[in-house]
């Protein structure tokens, strides 16, 4: 293993600019593939949240009795669509409304409880249950409004789809062309080592010696690259989460969890070694008859 790991090593050394070059392009494919996942275990986890959130909000009259709610909310407990209901009354209206606008003195100054009205939250198990129980709710002679934020959950679940369908195209298509690139890389190196592979096959060296330091060399490509772009992505990550955190509001997902960030890491060095490997062994069975 030992006299492996230096024939690979001297490889390297003696062919440095395509070790870069394959360096980069696993680099580039790995930093491709991080992003993706970080931005769809986001957009998922944002995903989660407005689900969990109260999805339809209905507004009571003036004058609506604690009997008449209660009659609702006991209505809408015997719908399977419905998860939770929570009842907010004028002075926790107040309560949320001067929490939300504590920045801004003038916001506060005229609003009491009095202007602000009750409200009922309704949470569903689906976004498709959002219209139906809407829609009961709007039959209440005590209700005077009611609101259905369905098209945060849509437009989150065609953001959701979309970066799995377009992420995952574009990772599958530089794994395919990170993998050529080894194997176009390592081929080369074959070629050029020819007359030296002859003279180590001619003193006796065994097929898994001589296959060996071509396949730890596609490994390392691999890792060296999956390393730099963890790096890279931390790094941008960690830097802009101040602003993204401002743009986020509500939605709490930064700082990212280091463990989060740990597996990431770990299960790009085993693809990376998985693609360098296929790639080397590829080339070793192509170009090194053996």
């Amino acid at each position: 293993m030992s006299k492996a790991i230096e024939f690979t090593k001297r490889n390297i050394r003696r062919t440095p600019f395509q070790a870069i070059a394959a360096s980069m392009v696993m680099l580039l494919t790995f930093l491709a593939l991080q992003t993706f996942i970080i931005l769809a275990a986001g957009s998922q986890a944002a995903l989660r949240y407005f689900e969990s959130k109260p999805q339809v909000i209905a507004f009571f009259k003036e004058g609506t009795t604690d009997q008449d709610v209660t009659a609702i909310e006991s209505a809408l407990k015997q719908e399977t669509r419905v998860t939770n209901t929570k009842f907010v009354s004028k002075d926790m209206a107040l309560q949320i409304y001067r929490e939300k606008n504590k920045n801004d003195p003038t916001l506060l100054e005229l609003v009491t409880a009095n202007i602000l009205p009750a409200s009922l939250e309704i949470s569903t198990k689906d976004p498709e249950d959002l219209a139906p129980i809407a829609d009961i709710l709007k039959r209440e002679p005590v209700v005077s409004e009611v609101i259905v934020p369905e098209d945060v959950v849509a437009t989150l679940t065609s953001i959701t789809r979309i970066i799995r369908y377009v992420g995952g195209a574009t990772v599958g298509f530089l794994m395919i062309f990170a993998t050529l690139v080894i194997v176009m890389i390592i081929g080369f190196k074959i070629r050029i080592k020819r007359t030296e592979i002859e003279i180590m096959r001619l003193v006796g060296a065994s097929p898994g010696f001589i296959r060996t330091p071509f396949i730890f060399e596609g490994m390392l490509y691999g890792v060296t690259g999956t390393i730099l772009a963890w790096i890279i992505s931390y790094t941008l990550l960690w830097y802009f989460t101040p602003f993204l955190q401002g743009y986020l509001g509500e939605v709490k997902l930064l700082p990212v969890n280091p463990l989060f960030m740990l597996a990431l890491l770990g299960g790009s060095l085993i693809a990376a070694c998985v693609v360098g490997a296929i790639g080397s062994f590829a080339a070793v069975r192509r170009y090194l008859k053996i």
